[in-house]
């Protein structure tokens, strides 16, 4: 059965709606073995989709944050086309009250992200991406335009926690940016980074569900990320990977020049 963005992005703005805003600020939370959060919102959304998805395209595999390790690895290494979701991504923020988090969809084909889906909604914005025919926010399009700064005018999205202790240390005593802003959400960053919300992003580690939707829609989007160590970011395995990134091509290269320099 084909696969329609339309269609996909109607299934999780709805049950988004359902399950994760008359929640919202209102669950208890549990904390996982890695201490994490979860609520009762994460697993509403995943049982929800899982259903919806495996009614509506049975043949491909569902993959979700909330599932045992093991069975991530499975579907992962079976090479079959699956979903990858993050059912509340930003749930620290959820519990909390605090209205920046989202739900992230990106359907893996042959290896890479062919869909991706970002939905806010607090917001109703709906981030839209699929390989070679560009991204939308809300079914408009999103370009990058060149930003005529400098580095040093920049404000970037920099998750500190997750960075080696030197390199946040560096950072912190010498930013080579004018300001900085941590979401709590990284598929949330990665959508506000394609549409010029942000100009440039360094995060120290992102699962497979952080970033398979959100680093598609920034591509789309006409941006630029890599690794520190200037891989592509996606990889269709479950180790975390760190994001350098910006919408800007210029930026982008001056960002990574001065991390290569400095770290």
């Amino acid at each position: 059965m084909k696969v329609t963005s339309t269609e996909v992005a109607v299934l999780v703005r709805d049950a988004a709606r359902e399950e994760l805003l008359p929640r919202f600020s209102r669950v208890e939370r549990q904390h996982k073995a890695d201490g994490s959060i979860l609520t009762e919102a994460d697993i509403a959304m995943h049982r929800r989709l899982e259903k919806e998805f495996a009614a509506n395209w049975p043949r491909i595999g569902f993959l979700s944050e909330e599932m045992p390790h093991a069975e991530q690895e499975a579907l992962l290494n079976s090479g079959t086309t699956i979903w990858c979701l993050d059912p509340l991504d930003g749930t620290n923020n959820f519990a909390a009250g605090v209205p920046l988090f989202s739900v992230s969809l990106a359907l893996i084909r042959d290896g890479q992200s062919t869909l991706g889906i970002v939905y806010d909604p607090t917001r109703d914005e709906c981030f839209i991406a699929e390989r070679n025919r560009g991204a939308l926010l809300n079914g408009a399009p999103l370009h990058s335009m060149p930003l005529a700064i400098e580095l040093r005018q920049a404000v970037a999205l920099l998750d500190y926690k997750r960075l080696r202790a030197d390199v946040r240390e560096t950072i912190m005593r010498h930013p080579p940016f004018s300001s900085q802003r941590n979401l709590g959400s990284c598929a949330l960053e990665w959508g506000w980074m394609a549409t010029g919300r942000s100009n440039i992003c360094l995060h120290g580690g992102q699962q497979i569900w952080d970033y398979a939707a959100g680093s598609l829609i920034l591509e789309e989007a006409g941006g630029f990320s890599c690794t520190l160590h200037g891989e592509p970011v996606f990889t269709p395995n479950l180790k975390p990977r760190s994001v350098v990134s910006a919408l800007d091509e210029l930026l982008f290269e001056a960002w990574r020049g001065w991390l290569a320099e400095h770290i």
